[in-house]
C-alpha cells in the first residue's frame, strides 16, 4: 500500500444528501488533477458503479465477491469508460453481504486487509451505505478519515451525532487513526432561511471541519448519472462541475498543508 494513499469513507446514514453524487463527482474532480483514484462501491443499490459508466450487469466480480471471500480486489477493478478514474463496482448481490459477515472471522477488518495488498493510487474512496451496520464499519476501519456529506436541514444534525458517535467508536476499538475530514454541504439552496441557520450551526460547532466548498442544488448534477458519468464529464462549465473541482482542490491544498 501506497505510504501516502488517502483513503476516504463517504458516509452518512441519512439518504438523499448527495452521498454518492459526492463520491463519484469527488473522484472525477481528483482524477481531473492528475491524481490515480479508485472508487470503490458498497452500497448495495450500486449507485455509485452505474453513476460512473460501469454496467451492474457486466462486472467481471462485485465487492461482494471481495467481502465473503471468493475474490480479491484487486481482480474485480475496472477502468470507468466515461471516467479517468478505477472502479471496484457492487451490484445487488451486496445487500447479502450483511448476513454472510456475521460469520466470518476478524470481518471488520476484511476491506482494509484487501486495500492494503494494492499499489498505485493517491485517493482510494469508498461509497458507504446508507446505514450504520457492517459494511459501513468495514469502510471506517479501512479509512484514513471520513467525509460526511450533508444537507442543512434539521434532522441531518440529529443524524449526524450518531455518526459521529459511531466513528468515535471505530477510533477507539478497531482503527486509532480514523478522523473525520470533513463535513460537506450538500443541495445547498441559498434561499432557504433554515439552510443557512443550520449551514451557521455546522460551522459554530464543527469549525475548520466543514468545507468551504458548498455544493448547490443543481441540475446537471442530477441529470449527470443517468448518462453513467460525473457531472465534470457531462457538463463541466455547470455550477454542480465547478463546486467538485473547487472541492477536490481544497481538500488537495489540505493534504499540501498537512505535509
Amino acid at each position: 500500500m501506497e505510504k501516502n494513499l488517502k483513503i476516504f469513507a463517504i458516509s452518512n446514514q441519512k439518504g438523499g444528501v448527495g452521498k454518492t453524487t459526492s463520491t463519484v463527482n469527488l473522484a472525477a474532480a481528483l482524477a481531473n488533477n492528475q491524481k490515480k483514484v479508485l472508487l470503490i462501491d458498497l452500497d448495495p443499490q450500486a449507485n455509485a458503479t452505474s453513476g460512473s459508466g460501469v454496467s451492474k450487469k457486466d462486472i467481471h466480480g462485485s465487492i461482494y465477491e471481495v467481502l465473503i471471500g471468493n475474490k480479491n480486489l484487486k481482480d474485480i477493478i475496472t477502468r470507468s469508460p466515461s471516467e479517468k478514474f478505477d472502479v471496484a463496482g457492487a451490484n445487488q448481490a451486496l445487500a447479502g453481504a450483511e448476513v454472510e459477515l456475521v460469520d466470518l472471522p476478524k470481518r471488520e477488518y476484511i476491506l482494509k486487509n484487501q486495500i492494503n495488498t494494492l499499489n498505485g493510487y493517491d485517493f482510494i474512496l469508498i461509497d458507504c451505505p446508507p446505514a450504520l451496520n457492517l459494511l459501513t464499519v468495514n469502510a471506517l476501519v479501512a479509512a484514513n478519515s471520513v467525509i460526511i456529506p450533508m444537507q442543512c436541514e434539521y434532522f441531518a444534525l440529529e443524524g449526524l451525532s450518531d455518526l459521529v458517535s459511531t466513528i468515535k467508536k471505530v477510533k477507539q476499538h478497531l482503527n486509532p487513526n480514523i478522523e473525520i475530514e470533513g463535513l460537506l454541504r450538500t443541495l445547498f439552496d441559498r434561499r432557504n432561511t433554515l439552510t443557512k441557520q443550520v449551514s451557521d450551526q455546522l460551522a459554530a460547532h464543527f469549525g475548520s471541519k466543514v468545507y468551504t466548498t458548498i455544493i448547490p442544488r443543481n441540475v446537471r448534477l442530477a441529470e449527470a448519472p443517468s448518462y453513467g458519468q460525473s457531472v465534470i464529464s457531462y457538463d463541466r462549465s455547470s455550477k454542480g462541475a465547478k463546486a467538485y473541482l473547487t472541492l477536490a482542490e481544497e481538500i488537495l491544498l489540505g493534504q499540501h498543508n498537512e505535509k
